[in-house]
């Protein structure tokens, strides 16, 4: 790997990093009263209107990607219901993550999505046969121990467990299932990352439109669309979410997932400092406690799984 593409890579890294930390903030900031599942509906429609000029210029200057002449249509067709299906479960983490930053704390929030490497083990484990060593075992304990402590306040009784926290579990718990399954298609497909993240927030909203339709009828919606304030804060939140979609896909494209991820780890640092401005959020000790806690054992499992790595080369 040349320094170049190494330090493109980083940079791209860190500027996930930066887009990472301040979503949640994005979330809480929305007008006070807003539905969730409204707000995440709105956002994902604005990712869509950003995401499909984007895929059209790709298309027509650079490459057809999935939509070129060497690609057959029963594999362009196989990939677009995968996408589809995976898109759909990234709707649903959309709405569990507005609704978790909401109900949680966007400083909680951050750190429990953090939890993603502990679902992302395990799936990895049961359907991919990978076995793990000893230290990534041990700091996965550490990480789940951490989520635990802060999910209960900082208190160890189970009878405090907040269910919002369950909630913003949910968020890293659907994005390693979508991530299992779409990595296996990407692998042997040309799908470019612009397509994948169109396809992805159109199977969101999709979904999230017809939930809510099906829940609340048309009355949510028409009255969101008239709110400049609740507009301009979905389309705020859907510009930074589309954007860290992206420089993620592109990021990784020039370093390894390993070194990217460990650019990213320390983005509920910032969504701490910003909560503080911003919301006027209060931090509490068993937040910095388990945000070190986690950060650590993240460290921890990412060198632990380079350690591994080196040793079966």
């Amino acid at each position: 790997m040349s320094q170049t593409r190494s330090s493109t890579g980083i940079f791209l890294a860190f500027l996930c990093m930066v887009l990472l930390g301040t979503l949640p903030v994005l979330s809480n900031n929305r007008p006070l009263g807003s539905d969730p599942l409204v707000f995440a509906l709105l956002l994902s429609l604005w990712q869509v209107a950003v995401a499909l000029p984007v895929m059209l210029f790709e298309r027509k200057f650079m490459t057809p990607g999935l939509f070129g002449p060497q690609v057959t249509p029963a594999a362009r067709r196989r990939t677009l219901i995968v996408l589809l299906f995976t898109g759909a479960i990234f709707g649903l983490s959309t709405y569990a993550y507005v609704l978790a930053a909401e109900k949680a704390g966007a400083v909680s929030a951050a750190i429990a999505i953090q939890a993603y490497p502990v679902f992302a083990m395990i799936w990895e484990t049961l359907f991919l046969k990978r076995r793990k060593s000893w230290a990534e075992l041990g700091f996965t304990l550490l990480l789940i121990a951490a989520l635990y402590y802060l999910g209960t306040g900082g208190e160890w009784a189970i009878r405090g467990l907040s269910p919002w926290i369950l909630v913003a579990l949910a968020v890293p718990l659907l994005w390693s299932i979508a991530h299992v399954i779409i990595k296996e298609v990407l692998g042997v497909s040309p799908v470019t990352p612009a397509q994948v993240t169109l396809i992805r927030v159109l199977a969101s909203t999709l979904l999230l439109g017809a939930t809510l339709f099906a829940v609340q009828g048309t009355g949510p919606v028409l009255d969101a669309l008239s709110s400049p304030a609740l507009q301009s804060s979905a389309f705020l939140m859907g510009i930074v979410y589309y954007l860290e979609l992206l420089v993620w896909f592109y990021a990784i494209r020039h370093i390894d997932v390993s070194v990217a991820s460990s650019v990213t780890v320390p983005w509920p640092v910032l969504t701490l400092v910003l909560a503080v401005l911003f919301l006027g959020e209060p931090v509490h000790t068993y937040q910095v406690i388990a945000l070190v806690a986690v950060a650590g054992s993240l460290y921890g499992l990412l060198a632990a799984g380079a350690r591994k790595r080196r040793a079966a080369d």
